[in-house]
């Protein structure tokens, strides 16, 4: 396939990008600043875009098919989830395009209470704003008419290998037998790029761990 990766330069959009790559997808980097972005390769192009900007998000989607955004906003700027939602929303309707994976936030999963993991008492505070951004943004997609799927991670994602097994849920927080969630972010990325060519979670939101 032919995607475009925004967020590409940071720690889980590089590793998407990595993983597209040894699939043999074509994959387009949509980053703030391409001289800064190290990674090349022959099937890889890097491009300017802001994805605040939905001029520049148009026109680095045109030509493309599938859109992955793994975009993280600034401390103290977790609100630009929402902006950045709207305009890529609004570029992909510009570009003609349909099909988006958004990494998106753990804040929203429920817990074996029935709470949002966000509600519960042992949630660090600091984090708190960015889990409200990400749970307000992915009601923006869940109202678009694009074929989205969210991709809600574990409670952490770790320093560790590529295993390529994990599993998969819904909207309930994934933990190990000792209450741990978690997944690497190799393995973070084999999901993401497992559900580009594959296609099982349509319109829904999903989410990992081991």
């Amino acid at each position: 396939m032919d995607i475009v990766v925004f967020g590409a330069s940071g720690k889980i959009g590089s590793a998407i990008v990595e993983e597209a790559l040894k699939r043999k997808h074509e994959v387009t980097a949509a980053v703030r600043k391409p001289e800064a972005f190290s990674i090349q390769h022959d099937r890889l192009k890097v491009v300017a875009a802001d994805l605040l900007d939905p001029a520049t998000v148009t026109a680095a989607l045109h030509g493309h098919e599938e859109v992955i955004s793994a975009f993280g906003p600034a401390p103290g700027h977790e609100n630009d989830l929402l902006q950045a939602a709207d305009s890529l929303l609004t570029g992909m309707r510009a570009a003609g395009l349909q099909r988006l994976i958004v990494i998106g936030g753990a804040g929203s999963l429920k817990t074996e209470t029935g709470e949002w993991l966000m509600d519960t008492a042992d949630f660090p505070e600091n984090f708190r704003p960015l889990a409200s951004a990400h749970a307000n943004a992915y009601e923006i997609y869940r109202g678009s008419e694009m074929d989205y799927t969210y991709l809600s991670p574990p409670a952490a994602i770790i320093a560790g290998r590529r295993t390529g097994q994990f599993r998969i849920g819904l909207d309930r927080l994934i933990v190990d037998e000792n209450g741990r969630s978690s997944i690497s972010i190799q393995d973070f990325a084999v999901a993401v790029i497992d559900e580009l060519e594959e296609g099982n979670f349509s319109k829904t939101r999903f989410t990992v761990g081991y």
